[in-house]
């Protein structure tokens, strides 16, 4: 009887693995000026996310790894991203601090949950898909315009306030179900 792995890495897990080591490489390629090659390692990680879960559905490849990493490499590409873009003045920081807040708030209140013996599943609402696609499709066309002309003003003025409303919104919504979490008594108990 063959011993099952203690870490089940699988073909999904290994792209989104991929993916991540994807984040220094983008972050350095926006620093040095590359956004052209920066622009494209972004888009790969994006269409390796849709792999990764095709593969993982299709051929029945889901893990609880799998799971865990699939937002890390996510929330830490476009996490920095924006950092990076704000420090070189492309991205308005108040901009950067609306997103980054919103997932620490995220991270933190799920890690809190876990800590008080009351964990809960996040599970992304329509609202948080959509601020994702809006901030995936906002630091795509950032490093786009800088790659071709190095011109932002009307995607930072026109994408930004979209996508800070998308993010607040999102934020609320999770704020409102982590409180509904934290004040409600385990079932069984009165």
């Amino acid at each position: 009887m063959p011993l099952e792995p203690l870490i089940p890495v699988n073909l999904p897990n290994l792209i989104t693995i991929a993916r991540i080591l994807l984040v220094p490489v983008t972050v350095w390629l926006i620093i040095t000026g590359s956004y052209g090659l920066a622009f494209l390692a972004f888009l790969a990680a994006g269409i390796s996310d849709g792999i990764d879960g095709a593969i993982a559905r299709r051929f029945g490849l889901k893990t609880e790894l799998g799971a865990y990493l699939d937002p890390i490499a996510d929330k830490g590409l476009l996490g920095a991203i924006y950092i990076t873009l704000g420090i070189l003045g492309d991205l308005p920081a108040w901009l950067v601090i609306a997103v980054v807040t919103r997932d620490v708030l995220i991270v933190g209140g799920v890690m809190l949950a876990w800590v008080v013996d009351k964990p809960m599943a996040v599970r992304p609402s329509l609202t948080s898909k959509v601020n994702t696609a809006a901030q995936i499709i906002f630091a795509g066309l950032v490093m786009l315009a800088l790659a071709v002309s190095g011109q932002l003003a009307g995607i930072v003025r026109y994408g930004g306030p979209l996508v800070a409303l998308s993010t607040f919104l999102s934020g609320a919504f999770y704020m409102r179900d982590w409180i509904r979490h934290m004040t409600t008594a385990p079932e069984g108990t009165s």
